[in-house]
């Protein structure tokens, strides 16, 4: 995760994309790029990820032969880099985070 930490009011938080760079979450092995739930949910299916329906604020994917568990908020315009590092993680070498050119 890269950003700038900020320090304002005696408070420290992290500004993830201080220049208003975007991150954008690539499926490899097409090269697309990810821009909404719907081409992401049908990678996943494809990889043995189901959808989890124990939240309705969150959209959630498990695998059934693991303990992982992907969480993303409901709202497209509110999933960030975090979110795609964590995909990354739960699924080596499929998908890859790069600056939106």
């Amino acid at each position: 995760m890269s950003g700038v930490w900020v320090f304002k009011n005696g408070v420290i938080r992290l500004v993830e994309n201080p220049a208003g760079e975007r991150k954008v979450l690539v499926h490899v092995p097409t090269g697309e790029v990810i821009s909404s739930y719907s081409s992401l949910e049908r990678i996943l299916r494809g990889l043995g990820w189901e959808r989890y329906y124990q939240d309705p604020d969150l959209l959630q994917f498990h695998k059934t032969s693991s303990l992982d568990l992907i969480s993303l908020p409901r709202d497209f315009s509110n999933f960030k880099s975090i979110h795609m590092y964590d995909i990354v993680v739960k699924n080596p070498n499929i998908f890859h985070v790069r600056d939106n050119m």
